[in-house]
């Protein structure tokens, strides 16, 4: 009869991987925040697709939520080569930024970084796409975060 550990037990379950949350701290609400973000993915010519604002449903619901809101951008000439990679690519894509308060009243813009979410489809981490994904996500979150 073999005897199991726990250390045993946990070598044989396969855990998925922890996906990289990419936070950056914003000057601003999450009003005005989000607003710079949905200006600076237009001025980069991304297309906008929704601004989910959590704390409104929240709200309708006649629930308390702090201030949260989600934009879903992308734009095809990034988006279509992972899918043509692998199509379950689709499920992670278009892009996704959340501007939420936290706790301490503190603003921030989070967002899964590119080669985690893309890699649990096998898509290489050196793919031209992943590296022009991250630079995008970089450059609209400082620029929507301020100073």
């Amino acid at each position: 009869m073999m005897k199991l550990t726990l250390a045993t037990l946990v070598s044989m379950v396969a855990l998925p991987a922890m996906a990289e949350i990419v936070k950056v701290p914003a000057s601003g609400s999450v009003p005005d925040t989000m607003d710079a973000l949905e200006a600076a993915v237009g001025n980069a010519g991304a297309t906008v697709f929704a601004r989910v604002d959590h704390a409104g449903g929240a709200a309708s619901v006649e629930m308390e939520l702090a201030p949260s809101q989600l934009l879903v951008f992308g734009n095809p000439k990034l988006g279509t080569p992972a899918m043509q990679d692998d199509p379950l690519a689709g499920l992670m894509l278009p892009l996704r930024v959340l501007v939420y308060e936290d706790g301490d009243g503190a603003v921030w813009l989070a967002y899964e970084a590119p080669a985690d979410m893309l890699g649990e489809f096998g898509i290489a981490n050196d793919a031209p796409y992943v590296g022009m994904m991250t630079g995008a996500l970089d450059k609209l979150t400082a620029a929507a975060a301020g100073g």
